[in-house]
């Protein structure tokens, strides 16, 4: 295909790279089939321990290298990058699209969010800043400063295949810091199509080889990461279960970890809603990317009094969906990313009528023509109680379940008590509904909305959330301080060195 060539994605690539050059590896060969068509797009070769070993080697004499460069000047090379994506932006988004199974809109939409965080990563490089305070002692003078941390290994999921890992990379690479990025492996081309973008912006910048490193491969080489003292800070997003394992295995080394896992997230749709927009953010957030984002809509919470009026609607608006080929712009719902996506999809649909669900619309796998490579499969609705176990579980595709309640205690509590804790939303045109949501007695993610959906999110904000979810944040307001270490400065200036406690020493 016309983007790949413009992209630089041939049928054989290597998957291991120091960010100036590709290194040769005796690793397994991955093969990279798109959900949407079943076609072999190309294979990637893995990375071994010995080319694993090289990318480490270089990361580490590039951060000595790329520390010393000013903010301000790490940060016109993150502009340029910016401009490198917008000149790359559409065959990029085709090649995440067609990789990955999501609409053309939103892969379109994923540039355009590492096009945002560049510009965000740009103004950040000239406010890295401390704070300072008043000594109690006199002649003193105290302050913070943040200093770069050094390799940042970044573990990205398949379905943001490249905006999360700009996310991160960004804001490390402007506060001092190199990367070594491991890509979902169901997705590499679109990592290797980024790391030729990069490549070209820092050899014209005379950037240090070993700043931006790639290393494909499955799950034995994030283990390598999450073990390597070399790597302070492991940025890592995917399931719970892969975050656990990662954390601990950060946390018996005394690292930092950044867990971004998942979500299990809801819409508190109450009586007082503008119910127009609550069924647009309900659908959207519900379908959009075939259910495959970590925010994505899983659980509605309606009032009573408007039940049956959303379930109706629910059901017109679910039978107007278009599936199929995420590349052309009439279609609203593309492929899951494989079939064992679809075999999760389809053992919680029973697990859910086990429990007692009724399907209010039906899901189900399609065939024929179009449907070829077996990942399409229907969006589908579950009426449930609170309590079913299928309901506490994440599962990454497009199954809504559909609950009742009767006060806003009882809806705030049905959505906090599953595991996991990432977005959240209610609408409502309630003032005090609203403010009791937002209240330490409401929603307890670590993203809250009101009169919007569930999905989605602004680069300005920090993206993370609490619980299962892991805690972490990236992206805006001062999720960079993540990727920094905190130093506290005190200076004497005076003629007198006063002791702590009063202690004194007559010499």
């Amino acid at each position: 295909m016309d983007f790949l060539k413009t992209l630089h994605i041939l049928a054989e690539n290597q998957g291991v790279s120091t960010g100036l050059q590709w290194i040769n590896s005796t690793g397994k060969t991955i093969p990279s089939y798109s959900p949407v068509d079943g076609k072999l797009i190309g294979s990637v070769i893995a990375a071994d321990k010995n080319s694993y070993e090289t990318v480490m080697t270089k990361a580490e004499e590039a951060f000595h290298q790329w520390r010393m460069v000013p903010a301000p000047k790490r940060g016109e090379v993150i502009r340029q990058i910016g401009e490198a994506l917008r000149q790359y932006k559409e065959p990029l988004g085709k090649l995440v699209s067609y990789e990955m199974g999501k609409s053309l809109q939103e892969g379109y939409g994923e540039v355009q969010e590492m096009i945002d965080i560049c510009d965000f990563a740009v103004g950040l490089s000239r406010q890295l800043h401390g704070l300072t305070m008043h000594s109690e002692r006199p002649g003193h003078r105290m302050y913070e400063q943040y200093h770069p941390l050094g390799i940042v290994g970044i573990i990205s999921a398949f379905n943001f295949p490249v905006a999360v890992w700009s996310w991160n990379s960004m804001l490390a690479w402007v506060c001092g810091d190199v990367c070594v990025w491991k890509p979902s492996e169901k997705t590499p081309l679109c990592a290797i199509a980024c790391q030729h973008i990069i490549q070209e912006v820092f050899r014209k910048n005379n950037v240090s080889e070993g700043v931006c490193n790639l290393i494909i491969g499955g799950r034995e080489v994030g283990e390598w990461m999450a073990k390597d003292i070399r790597v302070p800070l492991v940025s890592a997003t995917g399931s719970t279960r892969m975050g656990k394992a990662v954390g601990a295995a950060v946390g018996a080394r005394l690292g930092r970890a950044l867990l971004e896992l998942g979500g299990n997230n809801a819409i508190i749709i109450s009586k007082d809603a503008d119910l127009d927009i609550a069924i647009i953010g309900s659908l959207f957030g519900a379908v959009g990317t075939a259910g495959q984002r970590c925010t994505t809509t899983r659980r509605l919470i309606i009032h009573e009094d408007v039940y049956e009026k959303v379930k109706t609607r629910l059901i017109t608006a679910y039978k107007q969906l278009k599936i199929g080929d995420p590349l052309n712009e009439v279609h609203h719902v593309g492929p899951l990313i494989d079939k064992d996506a679809v075999n999760m999809y389809l053992a919680s649909i029973e697990k859910c009528k086990a429990e007692g669900g009724s399907f209010i619309v039906e899901g189900g796998v399609l065939a024929g023509d179009g449907y070829e490579s077996g990942c399409y499969v229907k969006p589908c609705i579950a009426e449930v109680r609170p309590g079913f176990e299928i309901v506490k579980h994440e599962t990454f595709a497009p199954i809504l379940y559909l609950m009742k309640y009767k006060s806003l205690a009882e809806a705030i509590r049905i959505q906090n008590e599953v595991p996991q804790g990432l977005s959240s939303s209610i609408m409502t045109l309630n003032m005090r509904e609203a403010e009791e949501f937002l209240s330490h007695n409401g929603s307890d993610c670590g993203i809250a909305n009101v009169n919007i959906g569930t999905s989605g999110a602004e680069i300005g904000g920090a993206f993370g959330g609490e619980k299962e979810t892991g805690g972490g944040r990236e992206s805006g307001s001062d999720a960079w301080k993540a990727y920094m270490r905190r130093q506290t400065n005190t200076i004497n200036y005076s003629n007198n060195l006063p002791l702590a406690q009063g202690i004194r020493f007559d010499l």
